[in-house]
């Protein structure tokens, strides 16, 4: 069931507690409404995707306090920190390197070495932040392919079921979603129009915005390059080769695994919300004991399933042709 909870001191305090817990809330913004996880916990950010029927792992915005906050979970040069002070509190959302130390999970990253931070100026947001002590990750509180919502009966409609509270702060001023800005390359990239103008950003940075490839956009807004092992990857693997680890799901490769080989396993229970929570884990912890070949069990096409199969079929491919669209 859903609490819808008028914003004020003890909700919010509620609504920390939920976050806390690895529950979601929907929040009002100073753009539109929020979808809110615990951005260091992936089996939270692993609960929006599912909320939303997002079909892909795209990486998703983290909500941060001020910039020293920003600061701590990204690597912002002179000429973001510029961007900062102008426009933070507000909508307008920096992308750069993830910084040394950083606590946004990989999920909420989409794996990326690149982390977007915001600092939204609405009271309520800001509230639940504090409250909270943590980085939310926060994508708008509707469905994938829906309008995205400016009031709390907007999300009831879209998501009443799969979110534990709204959080109602009335209408959202801007309507609009954030400016996106990426300082991951040589130049500053607009990498999404939004409710900070492009002139006044320009006017900031005394040069002019570049606009990426279209091939090279990851919504919202990322660079294109996916997480990917240095292992090889064979999907739908039904059986172990000579040399392989496995990277599971419910069982399936276990049991057919000799003694010694290395298997980690997505789910054991087959539940694809914490097949996804893990998912990024798994990959690194492959990498980190210098594994090179892995036989990836069926994981089916349903629900997160997709998302999860999406990103393996990119980590498999040939790195000269794999496809980075999203």
């Amino acid at each position: 069931m859903t609490i819808i909870a008028p914003a004020d001191a003890a909700a919010i305090g509620e609504a920390a507690a939920i976050l806390r817990d690895g529950g979601l809330v929907a929040f009002p913004t100073e753009t539109v409404y929020g979808l809110g996880a615990d951005a260091t916990q992936a089996w939270a950010v692993a609960r929006i995707y599912d909320a939303k029927d997002r079909p892909s792992f795209n990486p998703l915005i983290a909500h941060v306090a001020d910039i020293d906050a920003a600061r701590r979970e990204a690597a912002l040069p002179e000429s973001a920190l510029s961007l900062a002070a102008a426009f933070w509190p507000g909508p307008l959302t920096i992308v750069a390197p993830l910084a040394p130390g950083g606590s946004i999970c990989d999920l909420a990253r989409a794996g990326l070495p690149s982390v977007a931070v915001r600092v939204p100026a609405h009271p309520v947001a800001q509230a639940l932040i504090a409250a909270l002590g943590r980085p939310i990750a926060a994508p708008s509180a509707n469905r994938s392919g829906h309008v995205s919502p400016v009031t709390a009966a907007h999300v009831a409609q879209d998501l009443a079921g799969k979110v534990d509270m709204i959080l109602d702060g009335g209408r959202t001023p801007a309507g609009l979603e954030s400016t996106i800005v990426s300082f991951c390359e040589a130049s500053p990239l607009q990498l999404r129009p939004g409710a900070v103008a492009r002139e006044a950003i320009e006017k900031i940075l005394g040069e002019k915005l570049s606009a990426p490839a279209r091939s090279e956009v990851v919504a919202p807004g990322m660079t294109p390059s996916h997480y990917a092992p240095a292992a090889r990857l064979r999907l739908e693997a039904h059986e172990l080769e000579e040399g392989e680890a496995a990277l599971d799901f419910g069982g399936r490769l276990a049991a057919r695994a000799k003694s010694g080989t290395l298997v980690l396993d997505l789910s054991p229970s087959g539940d694809l919300v914490e097949a996804a929570a893990n998912l990024f884990a798994h990959l690194r912890e492959f990498d980190a004991r210098h594994i090179a070949n892995v036989a990836v069990a069926h994981v089916p096409e349903r629900g997160l399933g997709e998302a999860i199969n999406d990103r393996l079929r990119r980590a498999s491919a040939p790195r000269n042709t794999a496809s980075l669209r999203d």
